[in-house]
């Protein structure tokens, strides 16, 4: 553990990733907490009296409107929570709403007032912001008229629908408000489901070629690298709404790592490991393409491995190889983001390496549980109304699905991201190492193109931008809207879908906004455009997948992916 505390003492800065690694490895809800920075809060406002009693006078000169009828606050129409007429058409309703939404409001203006350091300020606006969203007056079953209409509607059902829910997520991690109807897909047939072979498969990946849809396919093909957290198909979602379908249909060929779901025995895996499966992948890609060259695609964790890879073939003279670099919502430089970075110190990392040292593995369901109460409105409370008051099961949405289908990640990998991180040892040069090569991402000098979405909380899009200054190539980066999935979730069928992109990429991302030109649509034909340009010739597509040497094992979407 010696050093890994030495490597968390010199930053302790990290992105929502790495802090979410962290966090994981420990009690989940309680890492909100902000301990001491509570403690700071309470005495920076003692220090204020002023301040603080204006905001508290005009708190209580608030309430007396209120409960005179003549408050004019009132949630946002975006603000779902109160959406049902009865919020405002009752009188003790709209009240109590309005009560709510203004203690609120000066509870928020506080933590603003008290000026503390950025970390724990984020810590306290994080805590505050919880408590808020958790004292919502939706969230109650006596006050929530959603919920007392489907009591007289249902004679009282929905209440033993909600408690049998309740139970049934209490029981196991992670536990918070189920998210999805699961039985509503399978892997293979109506979600992953794209046709293909596994034609490699190692003890830690299967590598699946996909079979071409056009006649003519473009002779240098694709590798995709997916997320170490999660499972790959969210590259491969519904029909209509895969990344994957969509590159097909382009005349794209495209491969894909499915990593192994790993166990407690395979708890010294690490970064090489993974390092060195993406090189043996894109190897028997190029074989089987025939072509010496193949394009890189990584995404969220995945995209650190390729990048890495990549790094590896550039200091071995073999950066040639390289036809392109894709990285999806993949932050390089670690330095500051967003509020994810404050729960996270090095006691607290290092303690995390710890536990998941002891367990072989760090669970992606305990993962899964710190992610949500990052966002409590939408992935805890929201659940909570719909679950436990009305009694109902949650919608059907693949990317949801995907999302609950969680893996594990290796102690070793968790141990060599977290030191990776939060050291931010990609931006200089030679203070990382892939498989005994130090890494110097400027050396990468094939074209990238880069992503992120403008509403990621997890690798925020500042950050994804700021590898266009550490890659050696010319470098293209598109802000995509929505989050960290949904930002790459984004078939041409999404009429709400817009991008952002510009032919110069200045110094900084606020420079990068300023000048860029916003498009409608998705951002994948104009990614199918940069791609193509980088992809060879058009050719006859292959009759059959795989080679001699690299036969077919069984169908996509393989074995691992199954793995629980």
């Amino acid at each position: 553990m010696s050093q890994v505390h030495v490597q968390l003492d010199q930053r302790e800065l990290a992105v929502p990733l790495d802090s979410l690694l962290a966090n994981a490895s420990r009690l989940g809800v309680p890492d909100v907490l902000p301990g001491a920075a509570l403690l700071r809060w309470a005495a920076a406002l003692a220090r204020r009296p002023r301040t603080t009693g204006g905001r508290l006078a005009d708190l209580a000169a608030e309430l007396t409107r209120v409960i005179a009828g003549t408050s004019t606050i009132s949630a946002s129409s975006r603000d779902r929570r109160f959406s049902d007429p009865a919020w405002t058409d009752n009188g003790l309703l709209r009240r109590t709403v309005q009560a709510y939404l203004a203690a609120a409001e000066k509870a928020l203006q506080l933590v603003d007032d008290a000026e503390l350091e950025e970390r724990a300020q984020k810590r306290v606006r994080l805590f505050v912001e919880n408590l808020v969203d958790a004292l919502a007056p939706s969230n109650n079953m006596l006050l929530n008229p959603v919920a007392l209409k489907e009591v007289v509607n249902t004679g009282g059902a929905n209440l033993g629908r909600g408690l049998r829910n309740l139970l049934h997520d209490l029981s196991s991690r992670p536990r918070v408000p189920s998210m999805v109807d699961s039985s509503q897909f399978a892997v293979g047939t109506n979600i992953g489901a794209t046709k293909g072979s596994v034609v490699l498969r190692t003890p830690v990946l299967e590598l699946i070629q996909y079979a071409p849809i056009t006649e003519q396919v473009r002779e240098v093909p694709l590798l995709m690298v997916p997320p170490t957290i999660n499972k790959y198909y969210v590259l491969d979602l519904a029909p209509g709404r895969s990344y994957v379908e969509f590159l097909l249909g382009q005349g794209q060929q495209v491969f894909m790592i499915s990593w192994r779901n790993p166990t407690a025995r395979h708890a010294d895996w690490n970064l090489d490991t993974y390092i060195h499966g993406a090189l043996e992948a894109m190897d028997a890609a190029r074989e089987i393409a025939g072509i010496e060259r193949v394009g890189l695609h990584g995404t969220c964790s995945g995209g650190i491995v390729a990048s890495m890879a990549a790094a590896h073939l550039a200091g071995t003279g073999r950066g040639g190889e390289l036809a392109s670099l894709t990285l999806a919502v993949t932050v390089l430089d670690q330095a500051g983001a967003g509020t994810a970075q404050a729960l996270v110190d090095h006691k607290r990392a290092a303690a995390a390496a710890a536990l998941s040292k002891r367990v072989g593995y760090l669970d992606g369901a305990v993962l899964a549980e710190v992610f949500a109460w990052l966002r409590p409105n939408d992935l805890i409370w929201n659940y909570w109304v719909n679950n436990y008051l009305l009694g109902q099961k949650p919608p059907a949405f693949d990317i949801l699905f995907w999302n609950s289908d969680t893996t594990r990640m290796p102690a070793q990998l968790h141990r060599d991201f977290l030191e990776l991180s939060l050291a931010n040892k990609l931006v200089t040069a030679g203070d990382a190492t892939a498989l005994g090569v130090p890494v110097d991402l400027s050396k990468i000098t094939a074209d990238a193109f880069i992503v992120g979405g403008r509403t990621d909380h997890i690798t925020p899009w500042q950050n994804c931008y700021r590898s266009t200054a550490l890659l050696g190539g010319k470098t293209e980066f598109v802000l995509s809207t929505s989050g960290h999935i949904a930002a790459l979730v984004n078939p041409p069928t999404n009429a709400k879908a817009s991008f952002q992109t510009s032919a110069h990429q200045p110094t900084s991302p606020a420079e990068f906004v300023a000048s860029a030109e916003t498009r409608p649509g998705s951002w994948w034909p104009h990614y199918a455009q940069w791609l193509a340009a980088r992809s060879g010739k058009m050719g006859p597509a292959p009759p059959t997948l795989g080679t001699p040497r690299f036969r077919p094992l069984i169908d996509a979407p393989g074995s691992y992916v199954l793995d629980t």
